[in-house]
This record gives C-alpha cells, sequence and structure tokens, in this order.
C-alpha cells in the first residue's frame, strides 16, 4: 500500500468531524452506517462522495466540518499499548534528526506507532524504517495504528519484535531514533550500525535519564558532542483585540538529545568549555590531584 489519498470521502475512509465548540469526533465511513450523537445522528452516506472540507448537519441541527485525519491529529487519538511521542516531539525528531526521503532509518521503541507514522511518510517511497520493539503486544498495537493510517501494509517498514542490541542485523544505517528507558545501553550497537555522518536522536522523560545519554555518548568516543533540549508549545487566543496567551500550554513531554556518528578511528577533539565545579561529582574547591 502507499501514501493516503485525497479526494472525496469514500467507504472505509476515517473521518474527523468538528463541532462548533472544537470537539472532534472520528468516524469510519460504512454504507448503511450513522454516526450517533446526543445532538442526532448523520448518515454516513451524507459525508460519502463529498470532498474534504464540507460541512454536514446533524439531524438535530448541529452543523460539523469535515476532514480526513491530520497525522498530527491521528496520533493523539489512536489506540495506545505505550504512550504516543506527541506531534511536537516527532516534529523535532524529523527535522533535527534529519530525516530525508530516502534514508535508511532505524528506531528502537516502536510503541503504539506514533512516531513511525511520522518517520515513514518523511523517508517516502524510496527509504525504510526499521522498528524494534520488546513487547509483542505494543507491536502489534503498533501495526495496527500504522496500517490504519496508511491504509494497509507498508513496503517501506519493517517491524521486529525482539531486543535491539540482540536482534539489529543492519549497517549503514543512516538514522537512528531510541525511544526506551536506557538508550544508553544501545549506544554501542547505534554505533557499529551508523554511517559515518549519520544521526542518531533519543528520546528520554527525565533529568537523570537524559544526564546518562549524554554522558555515555560522550565518553564512547565515536560521537561528536551531544545536543539536548526540549521544546514547549504555547497557543494564543486571537479574538479581535483580544490576543493574549492560552491558558494552557502543553509543556514538558520528553527530552531529545542528538550526535553525529565520527568516521571509524577518528575521535572527536577535546571540548574547549570547561565544565563547572561539581559537575561531575567533586565538591567545588576540592582538589583533583
Amino acid at each position: 500500500m502507499g501514501f493516503r489519498r485525497h479526494g472525496p470521502f469514500q467507504a472505509g475512509d476515517q473521518v474527523q468531524l468538528t463541532d462548533p465548540k472544537n470537539k472532534r469526533h472520528t468516524v469510519t465511513l460504512k454504507e448503511d452506517g450513522v454516526f450517533h450523537t446526543h445532538k442526532g445522528g448523520i448518515p454516513h452516506s451524507e459525508l460519502i462522495g463529498q470532498p474534504e472540507g464540507s460541512v454536514v448537519r446533524s439531524s438535530g441541527g448541529t452543523q460539523y466540518l469535515a476532514f480526513r485525519h491530520l497525522l498530527q491529529d491521528y496520533t493523539l487519538s489512536m489506540p495506545r499499548g505505550a504512550a504516543v511521542i506527541y506531534p511536537k516531539d516527532s516534529a523535532q525528531i524529523v527535522a533535527m534528526a534529519d530525516i530525508f526521503p530516502g534514508a535508511r532509518v532505524v528506531e528502537a521503541g516502536v510503541g503504539s506507532g506514533a512516531l513511525t507514522c511520522f518517520l515513514l511518510r518523511a523517508v517516502g517511497g524510496e527509504g525504510s524504517v526499521t522498528s524494534y520493539e520488546r513487547r509483542a503486544d505494543f507491536a502489534e498495537i503498533a501495526t495496527k495504528n500504522v496500517e490504519k493510517f496508511y491504509g494497509g501494509p507498508m513496503d517501506q517498514w519493517r517491524l521486529v519484535v525482539g531486543d535491539f542490541v540482540e536482534a539489529l542485523d543492519e549497517s549503514d544505517v543512516d538514522r537512528i531514533i531510541l525511544d526506551m528507558l536506557a538508550p544508553w545501553e544501545c549506544v554501542d550497537a547505534a554505533a557499529k550500525a551508523l554511517t559515518p555522518g549519520g544521526v542518531i536522536c533519543c528520546y528520554v522523560a527525565t533529568t537523570t535519564q537524559l544526564s546518562r545519554t549524554v554522558e555515555t555518548l560522550r565518553e564512547h568516543g565515536s560521537f561528536t558532542e551531544p545536543h539536548a533540549w526540549e521544546t514547549l508549545v504555547r497557543d494564543w487566543h486571537v479574538e479581535g483585540l483580544a490576543v493574549r496567551p492560552d491558558h494552557r500550554m502543553v509543556g514538558h513531554t520528553g527530552f531529545l538529545v542528538t550526535a553525529r556518528r565520527m568516521a571509524d578511528g577518528v575521535t572527536p577533539p577535546p571540548r574547549r568549555r570547561r565544565p563547572a565545579k561539581g559537575a561531575h561529582g567533586e565538591e567545588p574547591g576540592s582538589s583533583t590531584r
């Protein structure tokens, strides 16, 4: 199967209906189906054959805006085994890890398949994504979610149930994404699989995980200085002259770390910025001699 189609709605399509209060509902269209709400029903036949961006009215008189899901909407509403990587972090991974059309990408920790959907779109038809997942139940959920969004199996995707370090069987990989509790345990295997110039990207939830991941990458000797960051997203309310930040925002979801694979036998030059006293456990002012 290929990537998602455009054009009029057809039976089998997933449609997102949005009411005047911006509440969203996902409907899978059937020839004889009816979408029921407390504001009345909407026969699916009124949607089938209509273009995206149409407005339908329930039997109770409420208008609903009809579109196919955007990928960001789909990943937030998909059935979950593990927690999903939020769209803001998936977008950062695609951009900052430089996922490009035709890339060979490996991810470890498929979760519910949210990031996988973004990666498959980014590598396109000429690239490939291989996902490693320890838990068979998570792998099953991810498979259903990915195939549901893209309309069937993807030739560009291979899912391996097993431990990343033990099961990894690829080399000359362009990008490796690690979404797991202990990515530092996988750094050596990732270094062996990555092509020189390739990018490793780790997604972690806590500061202790962040610290250990960065220090492991530094100590390994095969990677450039790691870059660590997080993103915060704040919507704005815009109504005439009433322009202000929304009261709620998507704050911390996780930290991201990237580094690039050095050429074989080459180590990065030493950092010129000295760490602060006490950064590595020494008491400030104590002698290291």
